[in-house]
């Protein structure tokens, strides 16, 4: 038993995470030692637990993958965390690597290439699929949008004009305009509908 990968999965679709343990529990060098339906949740087991591989969904109640992954990052020396999501966007990947994540897979991944992913992780290497390494270049050639900017953004993917954001963000109209041009410059785009679908597909924002 001591031998055994231990592993925490962090996921608040309970079929997935029952899914998971069934498909890991049928090896006999893994166990799974804890199931989080949250990011909190998932602090909480991995501090009681210390698994060895935890795998971590993106956007979960509460607080999300990011957030966690950030938290354990700062707590324990070298926590070994494996993203699995459904999200592929350049930022979602991006975010989850730069906060700590040693994996990133994706959820419609076969059972095979987890398992690689996991003994990989576990023996302290990273995990990064072709396509996410290629999205995630793509990422850190992009110019960065700075955290004003992206609150503007997911606004404007709302379907709020520049008076509603300038209220809500408590800022005048013709600040908004001049992010709205530098978000627009950024993307490489040239108007506000391409660029809510650009900020939609790299997961800089969602609806």
């Amino acid at each position: 038993m001591s031998n055994k990968i231990r592993v925490l999965i962090a996921d608040d679709h309970a079929i997935v995470s029952q899914g998971l343990t069934l498909l890991l529990e049928c090896k006999p060098d893994i166990t799974v030692v804890g199931q989080a339906c949250n990011g909190k949740e998932a602090i909480a087991l991995f501090r009681q637990h210390q698994p060895d591989v935890t795998l971590m969904d993106l956007r979960m109640p509460e607080m999300g993958g990011v957030e966690a992954i950030t938290v354990l990052c700062s707590e324990f020396p070298d926590p070994r965390i494996i993203v699995l999501t459904t999200y592929n966007g350049d930022e979602d990947i991006y975010r989850g690597l730069r906060a700590g994540a040693k994996g990133y897979l994706l959820k419609d991944s076969k059972p095979d290439e987890l398992m690689s992913a996991i003994y990989a992780v576990h023996s302290g290497k990273q995990y990064i699929p072709s396509e996410v390494a290629v999205k995630l270049i793509e990422r850190m050639s992009n110019p960065e949008l700075s955290d004003r900017e992206l609150e503007v953004l997911r606004h404007m993917a709302i379907g709020m004009s520049n008076q509603e954001i300038g209220v809500d963000l408590n800022i005048t109209e013709s600040t908004v305009k001049f992010h709205v041009n530098r978000i627009l410059s950024k993307l490489g785009v040239s108007d506000r509908t391409q660029a809510v679908i650009v900020a939609l597909k790299r997961g800089l924002a969602n609806l």
